[in-house]
């Protein structure tokens, strides 16, 4: 224990059928219950899960499963929880685990895509009672994404356990800072039950330049920064980036029998549209397409897995986007063909990849309108250079080059943060 004071496919092949939808519903499902969540991502056999750990290794056991670490700070304390279909204790969600256990839960704050994790990216959520507790679920993706101090007034302790990603653009880190920052100014504590980062084996890409800074990018960190979410919160206290340079007292629950070299196959989809490992793999790279008038799959069964747009048109494959019900209502193309490439067997690098915005790039027929009217290319960037080396046709390599600098002083500070052995 660390205790600190201070994100209707079809395939066109000659000869098939076109406009068949492919592929079988991964459904996004779940219920405060006891009994087993059907939002399971199946683990591949080759791989170390945290539901079925290879035979050498001990078997991990996240934060909220190491009970006994941490029910004694939530004795006699009114509790708030930050959680979504992610926070399971085995195949028992949080909530039920500590109701059962008499804590005092007093209200859930649910990030984006809500608690229940079937909102779209960006919908704004409302906040509700949840029919299974009866506790209000107060959302950080609605009228307000920090917590006020109203929200916290009847509260000792805010507890956040949420599965991460480990790419800067994929909010629920932003909320983990807004909720930090909350608990400093009220004087809450805050409980941090941390979980493997299944990007967690490698850094790469630019820094955010604070300019460009905004809910998809709070912090100075590259685009996959190689921390798990209780590290995280040890380097945002530690260098101060807190408004004011804020103090909250904080503690941190590590995962037990994880290393950064570990290969996590996450057992419950973290979003509406991260069905499996491999989208969660190629996720840090065909993120920036979010930022241009390339799909990544949306309105498919085969999100961040698939990229293609109308106006690419020299390739064998194609998909159609549609409106899914708990996947994307309203996909960027619904109804038109994208033709682009299927990266569903594709080996994913340990690395941000470059290859994907840079091809596609080369392959559209409306560059004009590529990055999109507004800078949210940018903001995922992190920089506002990227976009131009695109344009100026550099290459992967040379452009790698030029965010070499800050890179290597964010390793350096990040080791000072690690809670588990390094990959390096």
């Amino acid at each position: 224990m660390y205790s600190h004071s201070n994100i209707q496919i079809s395939m066109r092949i000659k000869g098939f059928l076109s406009g068949i939808i492919i592929g079988l519903p991964l459904y996004l499902i779940f219920s405060c219950s006891s009994t087993p969540s059907t939002n399971q991502i199946p683990a591949s056999p080759a791989k170390v899960s945290h539901a079925d750990s290879s035979q050498t290794a001990p078997p991990l056991k996240t934060g909220a499963e190491r009970l006994e670490k941490y029910m004694a700070l939530l004795k006699n304390k009114k509790v708030a929880l930050v959680v979504n279909q992610t926070a399971m204790v085995k195949q028992t969600h949080l909530v039920d685990t500590l109701l059962a256990l008499g804590v005092n839960i007093k209200k859930i704050l649910a990030p984006e895509h809500g608690f229940r994790g079937t909102a779209d990216a960006g919908e704004h959520v409302s906040s509700y009672v949840d029919k299974k507790t009866g506790l209000p679920v107060v959302s950080l993706y609605g009228a307000n994404k920090k917590p006020s101090s109203e929200q916290l007034a009847d509260i000792d302790i805010v507890v956040y356990d949420i599965q991460d990603v480990g790419v800067r653009f994929f909010t629920y880190i932003s909320t983990l800072y807004v909720v930090m920052e909350s608990c400093a100014e009220n004087k809450k504590e805050l409980l941090v039950l941390d979980r493997p980062n299944p990007n967690g084996d490698y850094v790469d890409g630019p820094v955010l330049d604070m300019k460009l800074k905004s809910f998809i990018g709070m912090l100075p960190l590259p685009v996959v920064h190689g921390l798990t979410v209780g590290e995280l919160t040890q380097m945002i206290q530690g260098e101060k980036w807190l408004k004011d340079s804020l103090v909250c007292k904080y503690t941190v629950i590590p995962v037990d029998n994880y290393t950064h070299t570990t290969e996590y196959i996450l057992p419950i989809k973290p979003s509406p549209n991260m069905p499996n490992n491999q989208a969660i793999r190629l996720y840090p790279s065909l993120g920036l397409f979010e930022g241009t008038n390339v799909s990544v799959g949306r309105g498919t069964y085969f999100p961040f897995q698939v990229i293609g747009s109308p106006f690419t048109t020299d390739t064998a494959f194609s998909f159609i986007p549609v409106s899914i019900d708990g996947m994307s209502k309203d996909p960027m193309h619904m109804n038109k063909k994208c033709y682009g490439f299927d990266l569903r067997k594709t080996t994913y690098k340990k690395e941000f990849d470059l290859s994907y915005v840079i091809n596609m790039y080369a392959l559209t027929s409306d560059k004009a309108g590529y990055f999109g009217k507004n800078n949210f290319f940018d903001k995922l960037a992190g920089t506002t250079l990227l976009k131009q080396q695109i344009i100026e046709k550099k290459s992967a390599a040379e452009i790698k080059q030029t965010w070499q600098k800050d890179l290597a002083v964010y390793k350096a500070m990040r080791k000072k943060y690690l809670l588990y052995t390094d990959f390096e």
